[in-house]
């Protein structure tokens, strides 16, 4: 048996470029090299943490979620795909792990600080808030992950899952292995207005866009705050555009588009349609595979109740060997 990894998404509505190059591109990346098992799941339970007020749109986000899954590339032949709340030896596993979870660990969460102020427009001072890394660590060990993919800033989550592994396994008894992050480099990719690309900040590109949306999306994108007029010249480090052209476009073309910045050769109107252009071709693909899913969603969903079906399984196994562990 391959070793297997474990990483899963919050459906708080339609993904974007930052989630395919921030997460998804690498989940098929890894799926494809055949290494591990690969379980990826929807973290609906985790959307009520900061979300559960307005609970009415988690079932169609799921959905739509998979089938933005599926377009990128994930196969269900070769991964498993799932809903975690369908899993209810999930919140068992929490339970458990709460009871013997210091209260100080999660108070020191950097995560869960950052939070608190960037969400303060609402009232996160909840157990469920605070304790969404246990939640997280039962997600992980339950399915006795080797790994779980990650970028830099989310290394303080994976670490917590370790911590508490480790305490489960020095209590009562070597059940769990413990998780290890498998860093990934993440491009640095903004929203059109220059911020972290984000659905509260109305500045995202979605894997849904296309057509003259995408190009209106992009003729918007911030660019370098000096470069005024054609005629001056920029600053293409520092450009939003051209970041996204490092990721879009040949080599040979980003050098092309560098070098024009830096000498006034090019002017952002034409930086930015040959970038839509270029957004547009290389997303065509998996717009087709959405057009498809969208118009065969009893597809989807067979392939949803697949993996709530394998992941029960091991979820089963595991949670036998925890209530013999903890004597419950």
């Amino acid at each position: 048996m391959n070793k297997r990894i474990l990483s899963g998404m919050r459906p708080t509505g339609k993904l974007h470029l930052g989630n395919l190059h921030g997460a998804l591109a690498n989940w098929v990346d890894i799926q494809n090299e055949g290494i591990y098992d690969c379980f990826y799941f929807v973290a609906d339970w985790h959307a009520l943490t900061s979300d559960y007020k307005d609970t009415d749109l988690i079932k169609a986000n799921t959905l739509d979620m998979v089938v933005d899954w599926l377009s990128v590339g994930l196969d269900p032949a070769r991964s498993t795909l799932f809903v975690q709340s369908e899993i209810k030896e999930h919140a068992e596993l929490f339970l458990i792990l709460s009871m013997i979870t210091p209260l100080s660990w999660l108070e020191r969460n950097p995560t869960y600080k950052e939070m608190k102020t960037e969400l303060s427009d609402k009232d996160i001072s909840t157990f469920g808030f605070l304790g969404y890394p246990v939640l997280q660590a039962a997600d992980i060990i339950m399915y006795k992950a080797y790994g779980v993919p990650v970028g830099v800033d989310q290394l303080p989550h994976v670490e917590i899952t370790r911590e508490i592994a480790r305490r489960f396994n020095f209590l009562y008894k070597e059940i769990f292995p413990i998780p290890e992050p498998l860093l990934t480099e993440v491009p640095k990719l903004l929203g059109v207005d220059g911020r972290k690309m984000s659905k509260s900040y109305d500045n995202s590109i979605y894997l849904s866009d296309r057509g003259d949306l995408l190009k209106q999306k992009v003729a918007s994108m911030f660019t370098d705050p000096q470069r005024m007029r054609r005629n001056d010249p920029g600053r293409p480090e520092i450009c939003n555009a051209f970041a996204f052209h490092r990721i879009y476009s040949p080599a040979s073309e980003v050098d092309d588009i560098s070098d024009g910045c830096k000498k006034a050769g090019i002017g952002c109107v034409e930086c930015k349609k040959r970038l839509a252009q270029r957004i547009s071709d290389t997303m065509a693909p998996v717009h087709e595979r959405q057009d498809y899913y969208l118009n065969h969603m009893e597809d989807v969903r067979n392939i949803i109740a697949e993996g709530i079906g394998e992941a029960s399984k091991i979820a089963r196994l595991t949670m036998e060997q925890v209530r013999e562990a903890v004597k419950i």
